[in-house]
């Protein structure tokens, strides 16, 4: 039995962190405000989406074996595709990560002799093998003569003549990375990526403009697709899934594009006609509805990351009081015992497996060794708060997520009580 009207808040941490975190906060409501009424527009667009396409219950039934005629199915496809701007769109659970998706429009849209040039610097660790491998006979892009360029960086900064001097004949897709991966550089806005795709179809207009969309949807107003991106692809258990859909991912854009790109999902020949829905459709459609609304609620909870961590004297990227084009906030903090210990604090204030205490280990698809903090309703799902960063230097931690802003105040403040009591932080 609880106490009636007892206050118990200040529980996850000390009281006097719990004051403290409490006037930083007064600070950020300016910010705060603004996030929530930036996310008014994306509600009422996705609103509107649902309706032109007069979603009903009877479009979140099961489907079963092949999937012949799932309207529903055919539906959250056309929903996608006119939440992002884009021709078409093909929405599956079979498609299991944001990178599984990723690597099928690789795989989709290139052929032997074709190069593909990353344009946003070096790509996040789980795509390197995907397009360059490290054995030959891995399956990489490597394998099947696709050849693959980078062009680096120059001040966190797409490098425009870099850009021009990488493209030649052969170059059939540029690789464009939203977000910032693991690593400090800012995140892409919606008119640095618009900026980039006029470059870039200045230089070569037939190559394809292909968007990694992971952790961006719903931040801005447009999406990649409206501002030129051929295509874009993403997961379900980040931003578009509202933090419900149990699994998935996505890709919209140009029709004949994604076609191509359903025969790589299934087969030649049988392409988007394919695929089942075991166990519906709801919380593909509810969850897309309730997106901005949860990107909101993550976005405010990393500008009082932001705040908390730069008052302690931490670098931060974005910060607090910066515009955002993604919900990843960066949090440098200098030490792997911090790394952990911040990890292990904010799994102590998670609704699931708050008992277990992260430990950092190889995984799959990333060059070191990594430490993840998740205690998520949905395995991995990194639209409700999660952090994970690589034990190297200099030991910065990304945060991301959050399903409301409350449940993230109470998870950071639980790991800067864990900092404290550890003595790796001191206030």
């Amino acid at each position: 039995m609880t106490e009636r009207g007892k206050d118990y808040s200040s529980g996850f941490c000390g009281d006097k962190i719990w004051s403290w975190a409490n006037d930083l906060e007064k600070s950020i409501s300016p910010m705060l405000d603004r996030v929530r009424r930036g996310a008014q527009k994306n509600h009422f667009k996705v609103l509107r989406a649902f309706q032109a396409l007069e979603v009903s219950d009877y479009h979140f039934q099961e489907s079963t074996g092949y999937g012949y005629g799932d309207v529903g199915r055919d539906v959250l496809d056309s929903l996608f595709a006119r939440v992002f701007g884009a021709e078409a769109a093909l929405v599956r659970p079979q498609i299991v990560s944001g990178t599984h998706a990723i690597a099928l429009c690789l795989y989709g849209l290139l052929r032997p002799g074709d190069e593909v040039v990353s344009i946003t610097g070096q790509p996040y660790d789980t795509l390197v093998k995907i397009v360059d491998g490290r054995h030959q006979g891995d399956g990489s892009l490597r394998d099947w003569g696709i050849k693959h360029l980078v062009v680096p960086l120059v001040g966190g900064k797409p490098d425009f003549d870099g850009i021009e001097r990488a493209i030649t004949g052969r170059t059939r897709l540029v690789a464009i990375q939203r977000s910032r991966g693991y690593s400090l550089r800012p995140s892409l806005s919606i008119k640095e990526i618009k900026d980039l795709i006029n470059h870039v179809k200045g230089l070569k207009p037939d190559v394809i403009c292909f968007v990694d969309n992971c952790y961006g949807e719903f931040v801005e107003e447009l999406e990649p697709p409206e501002v030129g991106a051929d295509v874009i692809a993403g997961s379900l258990i980040k931003n578009p899934g509202g933090g419900i859909a149990p699994a998935g991912g996505y890709i919209a854009g140009k029709a004949e594009l994604v076609e191509r790109i359903t025969h790589r999902l299934t087969a030649p020949g049988l392409g988007g006609e394919l695929g089942c829905s075991l166990g519906g459709k709801r919380l593909y459609f509810q969850g897309l509805f309730l997106a901005p609304l949860i990107v909101s609620e993550a976005l405010q909870g990393a500008v009082l990351a932001a705040k908390l961590f730069s008052e302690l004297g931490f670098s931060v990227e974005p910060h607090w009081d910066e515009e955002r084009t993604d919900i990843i906030q960066a949090i440098t903090l200098g030490s792997k015992e911090r790394l952990v210990a911040f990890c292990q604090g904010l799994q102590k204030g998670s609704p699931v497996d708050s008992h277990i205490t992260p430990e950092a280990a190889p995984m799959p698809g990333y060059e070191d060794v990594v430490i993840m903090a998740g205690g998520t309703f949905i395995q991995g799902s990194s639209i409700e708060l999660s952090a994970d960063g690589p034990l190297r230097e200099p030991y910065t931690v990304f945060l991301q997520g959050g399903l409301a802003y409350p449940y993230i105040k109470a998870g950071l403040l639980t790991a800067i009580d864990h900092m404290v009591k550890q003595g790796l932080l001191a206030l």
